[in-house]
């Protein structure tokens, strides 16, 4: 894939585009295609490390808990506190890439997730803890925004594929850090403390593809044609009014519900399984399974929704799995958790198909930037009360009932303002009207 993008960047630069570019990158084809193919890896491994902070977490949240002390509702908090940090810092992600440039951006968020990995297991302290954890998640937030703005501007032509395989990377990583962080922390000698700060590494080699893109301020110059380079360079930051967008409100709202039920599956699905007999080792396998099915499923999706007219029907038949398998959790959790697990998989690509929504409710690069920072860092706000609201019903209740029964009630409007997400109608228009 990589060398099909580099050859047909090399085959379609003209003396134009490359005269437009010059401020970004050297203007030799074969230093262009070099160019294409890092950025390709860039956007991979940093796909890769978004969400390994999160489900190795879940998966050591029992030792975490009992290492730290941590009580029930607590270890709510701590499940809230991704979606927190995604909503307070991913809003500042379109400013910051304005000043300093995507790459810069994404690069530094990199760096942040690698010392957020490897402080926070050492911190000694529940606030320490929390305090690792956030510097982490704001390089995670920052990069969240700007995936879609950086397959928007270098990539106009292939928002879907490209969202695609930075969408299956990402499932990718976290299915990994789900099903090997309990097997790989017994192989350390058993220390949760290791088993966490592991992951560093691979944030830390996420690092190195950016660091040719940090002096690079503009839209990007890998586009496929020099009328769209050209438009790239020059295009200028139009202050969209995003909230006038009932389309961009319905995307917020959808956002903020999928990632609701992923970080409650993230951070509580193995506890759920654990708590009905299941072995610890087998629950991280379990929510493996959970976050793998994202893997095929996150780069169909988005190739498929780009080519219908109307994504409801997609986000229809995403929610109808997330019931199914919320009822298989309520009735029988450990006879058919191979089941749920599945079930739940398909239902978590709702997130594929939220960031490429993002992608086509807007004509411009701009207004694609706009557009992602407000309806993630809004979603992410409406998404914080679900993980902590599960923590203290599993608490007083003494079991998953209610918290099932919460997570099957934020379903029906999940699909419902998914329908209305789907429409098919840009942000520019609605603003504008």
């Amino acid at each position: 894939m990589m060398g099909d993008m580099a050859s047909q960047e090399t085959r379609t630069t003209t003396p134009t585009s490359i005269r437009t570019s010059q401020a970004y990158e050297p203007s030799t084809p074969p230093t262009r295609a070099w160019t294409t193919r890092l950025l390709v890896l860039g956007i991979v491994l940093s796909a890769l490390n978004l969400r390994p902070a999160i489900t190795s977490l879940g998966a050591l949240l029992e030792e975490v808990r009992d290492g730290l002390g941590m009580s029930g509702s607590l270890a709510g908090v701590l499940t809230s506190v991704p979606p927190l940090c995604f909503a307070v810092f991913g809003v500042m992600a379109p400013r910051l890439a304005r000043r300093f440039g995507p790459g810069a951006v994404v690069c530094a968020g990199m760096a942040a997730i690698t010392a957020g990995l490897l402080l926070r297991p050492y911190a000694g302290s529940t606030p320490g803890f929390l305090a690792a954890s956030a510097l982490a998640l704001m390089g995670i937030a920052v990069s969240n925004v700007l995936m879609p703005v950086i397959v928007k501007r270098w990539f106009p032509d292939r928002v879907g594929s490209m969202t695609g395989l930075y969408s299956m990377a990402l499932a990718l990583g976290t299915a990994t850090a789900a099903a090997v962080t309990v097997p790989m922390t017994e192989t350390l000698g058993g220390s949760w403390q290791t088993g966490l700060a592991v992951w560093a590494g691979l944030a830390a080699a996420a690092v190195l593809p950016w660091i040719p893109f940090v002096r690079q301020r503009g839209a990007g110059s890998a586009e496929p044609s020099a009328a769209r380079q050209e438009h790239a360079r020059v295009e200028p930051p139009v202050a969209l009014r995003v909230t006038r967008s009932r389309t961009a409100w319905a995307l917020a709202v959808f956002f903020g519900l999928q990632a609701t039920a992923a970080y409650i599956t993230m951070g509580w699905m193995p506890q759920i399984f654990r708590d009905a007999g299941v072995p610890a080792s087998t629950a991280g396998l379990l929510l493996a399974v959970t976050m793998v099915m994202g893997v095929p499923l996150a780069f169909v999706i988005p190739r498929v929704a780009t080519r219908l007219p109307h994504q409801g029907p997609i986000a229809v038949a995403l929610g109808v799995c997330g019931l199914a398998g919320y009822a298989g959790l309520y009735f029988a959790p450990a006879a058919g958790a191979w089941a749920w697990a599945l079930l739940l998989g398909v239902s978590n690509c709702a997130f594929p198909l939220a960031l490429t929504m993002v992608g086509m409710r807007a004509r411009t690069g701009a207004g694609v930037a706009q557009l992602s920072a407000f309806a993630q860092s809004t979603g992410y706000l409406l998404s914080i009360p679900g993980p902590l609201l599960v923590g203290v019903l599993y608490q007083h209740s003494g079991g998953w009932g209610l918290p099932i029964a919460l997570m099957t009630g934020l379903m029906i409007p999940q699909m419902l303002v998914g329908v209305l997400a789907g429409r098919n109608r840009t942000v520019e228009d609605e603003a504008a009207r």
